[in-house]
């Protein structure tokens, strides 16, 4: 299963100069459970300052998930600036305390990179388990894993997510997974991203 998606997001170019920006992580884990904060911070993170390769062997967060391997990339090209994250093997056991499923992602990458005018980003997911995927996965792309208290949801599952300022500015950020537990409330909260690609063609003047 693979989904590749290119989009842009126009913005005039402004008149002084400027230096792009651009930033990329394998994943991330930030929750809350029955009150104890798990955090990962970003899994090989590179910039295209420097670092500019990452790299994450994996691990697991105790019953939260468990990454495999993960490795990120960036730099600039002249005036363009280039940011691509990898991983595979992703697991995520959380919501099986809730009688929810377990999550698999066999391999998943991000990239973006920015243009005179604006930002592109594209994703690639492999093989999914747990939830029910399309063939062809659009862009923000929401599964909703039903279970939770007076027929909330457990989970939402955002594939292929890009996520863009209002107002836009030009830049973005483009995650290949993004896991939101209990999105309405509930006994856990917080997000786990897989693949993530940020770019911003005016980030620095």
């Amino acid at each position: 299963m693979l989904a590749v998606t290119t989009l842009a997001v126009p913005f005039l170019a402004a008149a002084a100069p400027v230096t792009s920006t651009g930033w990329a992580s394998s994943g991330s884990v930030d929750v809350t459970i029955d009150n104890e904060h798990v955090v990962t911070g970003e899994l090989a993170k590179c910039t295209v300052d420097g670092p500019y390769k990452g790299w994450t062997p994996g691990g697991a967060t105790g019953d939260i998930a468990a990454f495999g391997a993960g490795d990120t990339g960036c730099g600039r090209s002249g005036e363009v600036s280039i940011a691509q994250a990898s991983g595979h093997r992703f697991e995520a056991t959380v919501l099986k305390r809730y009688g929810g499923p377990v999550l698999r992602v066999r391999t998943y990458s991000a990239k973006c990179a920015t243009t005179a005018t604006g930002s592109g980003g594209e994703v690639a997911i492999g093989a999914v388990e747990g939830v029910t995927v399309p063939e062809q996965i659009p862009p923000n792309h929401r599964i909703v894993i039903p279970g939770g208290a007076a027929g909330t949801a457990l989970a939402t599952v955002i594939l292929n997510e890009t996520v863009t300022p209002q107002p836009p500015d030009g830049s973005l950020v483009t995650h290949a997974v993004h896991v939101k537990l209990f999105p309405q409330g509930g006994p856990a909260s917080g997000d786990i991203y897989l693949g993530t690609a940020a770019c911003d063609p005016f980030g620095k003047k």
